[in-house]
C-alpha cells in the first residue's frame, strides 16, 4: 500500500467508520498563532478574566481554531484527494475547549453520490471532535468532491443524506454555567446587544484583509491539513484551477474576525448550520465581509441570553457597500462572493 496515498471515492461506503489519526493538545501558543494569522479580536479567547466573569474557567480555545484543529484531523483519511470542500451543516460546538485540552477526531460516512463525468464523487461524513476525557466537544457534517482512482471503477450505490436546514434554538448546545450579563460593553467597545438586532437587517463590515502566501500555508500547517489543494503547487498548475487554494476554514476564519466590528458582543458560535465556499480564494485576493440577520431567538429559562440566526458572506476585491445582494439575478452567486456562511452566536439581553 502506497503510504498516505489517503482514499479515493471508490474507497468509502456508506456507514463506514473512521478513527483519525494524531491527536492535538491544543496550546496558549497555537491560540496567539491563530490570532496572528487571522486578527481574531472575539473577547472570550483574548481576555481570560472576561471569560472567568461569564463562568468558563479559563480563557477557551477560539471556536473556528476548534473547529479548524478538529476539521484538520480527518482531512488525511476523507480529503486528501479532495477537489474542494463544497459545504457543512448541522455542527454543534457542544462543550468549551481549553488550551491543554487534547481533540482527537472520528468520523462516519453518511452518503456516497458519483459524479457524472466518473471521474469523481460526493463523500458525505458525519464527524465527531472529542477531548481527553472522552467528552464530545464538537460536532459537523459536511460534503467533499473527492477524485476517484479510476474513472473505471465501479460507483458505490447512491445515498445522499438529509440533513437539517438549520440547528433549532431549543437544541442550541448553551453552557448552564454561562453569566452573559457579566460582560462589560467597556471591554468589548459596543454597547449594542441581542434586543438592538432585528431580522433582516444587514451589517457592512468595514475592514479587509489580504491573504499573503505565507499566512493561508501556515495556517493550514496549524490544523494538519495536509490536502494537497493547499500544498502542491506543482500539482496544482496542472490542475484546472492553475494554482494552489487557500483552505475554506481560513476563510470563514478571516471573515468572522472582520465581523468582529458590528457584532462585538456576539461571545460564542452555538452552531453553524450550513455553508458553501461559492467561488475559490487564492492568495493575494483580499476578504471583505458582510452579515445579515436571518433570525433571532429567545432562550427558554434563559431571559439574560439570546441566539442570532446569521449569514455571513464573505467577498474577494470587492467591499460590501458595492455588493447590492450576495445573489444574483440568475440565481447564481456572484464572483466575488467566496463564502456564504448560516451560523449561530449567542449574545447578552438588556436585563429587563
Amino acid at each position: 500500500m502506497q503510504p498516505g496515498a489517503g482514499n479515493f471515492f471508490e474507497d468509502f461506503r456508506p456507514g463506514q467508520r473512521i478513527l483519525h489519526p494524531t491527536p492535538r493538545t491544543i496550546t496558549d501558543g497555537d491560540c496567539a498563532l491563530y490570532i496572528g494569522l487571522t486578527g481574531a479580536r472575539q473577547v472570550l479567547p483574548s481576555a481570560a478574566p472576561v471569560a472567568q466573569a461569564l463562568g468558563y474557567r479559563d480563557r477557551p480555545v477560539d471556536d473556528l481554531l476548534l473547529f479548524n484543529v478538529a476539521f484538520g484531523k480527518t482531512v488525511p483519511d476523507i480529503s486528501l484527494n479532495a477537489i474542494a470542500n463544497l459545504g457543512y451543516a448541522d455542527a454543534r460546538f457542544v462543550a468549551p475547549c481549553y488550551p491543554g485540552d487534547t481533540i482527537r477526531a472520528e468520523s462516519e460516512v453518511i452518503g456516497l453520490r458519483e459524479n457524472s463525468n466518473r471521474r469523481s464523487g460526493i463523500v458525505y461524513v458525519r464527524s465527531n471532535a472529542f477531548n481527553q476525557r472522552g467528552d464530545l466537544v464538537l460536532t459537523w457534517a459536511r460534503w467533499v468532491m473527492v477524485h476517484k482512482r479510476s474513472a473505471d471503477a465501479p460507483a458505490p450505490e447512491s445515498v445522499v443524506p438529509s440533513l437539517p436546514q438549520f440547528v433549532p434554538p431549543g437544541e442550541l448546545p448553551v453552557p448552564a454555567f454561562l453569566k452573559p450579563s457579566a460582560l462589560d460593553p467597556k471591554l468589548t467597545g459596543s454597547v449594542a446587544l441581542w434586543d438592538n438586532f432585528g431580522v433582516g437587517e444587514r451589517i457592512d463590515h468595514p475592514s479587509g484583509m489580504t491573504l499573503e502566501e505565507a499566512d493561508h500555508t501556515l495556517a493550514t500547517r496549524l490544523y494538519q491539513n495536509n490536502a494537497r489543494v493547499h500544498f502542491d503547487e506543482f500539482a496544482m498548475k496542472r490542475s484546472e484551477l492553475g494554482r494552489r487554494l487557500v483552505y475554506g476554514g481560513h476563510v470563514i476564519s478571516v471573515c468572522r474576525a472582520l465581523a468582529y466590528d458590528g457584532l462585538e458582543n456576539a461571545f460564542a458560535i452555538a452552531a453553524i448550520n450550513g455553508g458553501s465556499h461559492t467561488n475559490p480564494t487564492f492568495a493575494g485576493d483580499t476578504l471583505y465581509a458582510l452579515t445579515e440577520v436571518r433570525d433571532k431567538w429567545p432562550l427558554a429559562s434563559r431571559p439574560d441570553l439570546g441566539a442570532l440566526r446569521l449569514r455571513l458572506v464573505g467577498l474577494k476585491n470587492l467591499a460590501p457597500p458595492e455588493l447590492r445582494a450576495p445573489a444574483a439575478t440568475d440565481g447564481k452567486p456572484d464572483p466575488h462572493v467566496v463564502l456564504d456562511l448560516d451560523y449561530t452566536v449567542l449574545m447578552p439581553r438588556r436585563s429587563t
